[in-house]
């Protein structure tokens, strides 16, 4: 086996993509089918520009997703999950701009299918889902990459938010 974090990567991407469809699929695919079967309802406000809205959050949620699963395995030399978590600290990408793209896109993913199929269960799926993964956040995850990473995970914190990008003027 090769030495330092090339030899990591091909793990980290494998477990990357276990988890990749084990959590998220599970989480935003196969719940909302479910919840749903995917059937259509009416518009959500009477306007089919909601559903427009609606897929363009799925394609960019998705999208995301991929990415920041891309950037845990190839940067971090791990996976989102914290039984192989990365080695170093992820902050290039759309980590530069939010700490927790992965969640964001999940939800976007969600309330995009919430808005594409007219369905308010969906909505309020995303709604706790939001709860959720704000109070794992806040109660397991920063505490634990403070303890991992320390000055440099405080120094991000500080730098990036935890859910929407600054807007700077």
């Amino acid at each position: 086996m090769r030495r330092g974090g090339e030899g990591r990567r091909p793990w980290a991407v494998m477990g990357s993509l276990v988890f990749l469809v084990l959590v998220p699929g599970t989480v935003a695919g196969w719940v909302p089918f479910r919840l749903t079967g995917w059937q259509m309802r009416g518009p959500m406000l009477g306007s089919s520009v909601v559903r427009v809205v609606g897929a363009g959050l799925i394609v960019a949620g998705a999208l995301s997703l991929l990415e920041s699963f891309g950037r845990f395995a190839s940067v971090g030399l791990g996976t989102p999950a914290p039984v192989a978590p990365p080695t170093a600290l992820v902050v290039s990408g759309q980590y530069r701009y939010v700490r927790n793209p992965m969640y964001v896109a999940v939800l976007g993913c969600t309330l995009g299918q919430g808005l594409l199929l007219g369905s308010a269960v969906l909505l309020e799926y995303a709604a706790a889902l939001w709860l959720l993964f704000h109070l794992f956040v806040v109660l397991y995850e920063e505490p634990t990459l403070e303890a991992k990473f320390g000055e440099p995970y405080g120094a991000y914190r500080q730098r990036v938010r935890r859910w929407l990008p600054r807007v700077k003027a």
